[in-house]
């Protein structure tokens, strides 16, 4: 497979932090699906989970040339995280629909953290 796109991103812990003690649910369920929600809430590191799964979602927007704009869901794109496994993404709405009119056959994507930022990188294939 070619590689049609790739994204970066960082992101702070401690500005995320701020997000979820401030605006609380409203926030989570504005980015988050249930299934991150109650994947991030159950690990020790949850805002680093938090972080690092909202990075993802940054990065895939942009492996496929986009940034997030109003009028598109973070919730398009879903990080699904398997206990001891890879993270993979689950792509809806206009976002599967832009991906494959770009050609794009499938996204990997990886994260990692530590208690001060999350990265995560996302490469998009055709």
């Amino acid at each position: 497979m070619n590689i049609l796109g790739l994204g970066t991103q960082i992101h702070d812990c401690a500005r995320v932090r701020k997000l979820i003690e401030k605006h609380a649910e409203k926030f989570l369920y504005e980015v988050f699906t249930e299934r991150e929600i109650a994947f991030c809430s159950q690990r020790s590191h949850s805002t680093e989970y938090y972080t690092a799964v909202w990075a993802t979602k940054e990065a895939v927007f942009r492996s496929l040339g986009r940034k997030w704009k109003r009028g598109v869901s973070w919730h398009d794109i879903e990080v699904v995280c398997q206990k001891g496994g890879e993270a993979r993404v689950k792509l809806t709405g206009p976002t599967r629909e832009k991906a494959l009119a770009k050609g794009a056959k499938g996204i990997r994507v990886s994260f990692a953290y530590t208690r001060l930022f999350a990265t995560a990188m996302a490469i998009a294939l055709k």
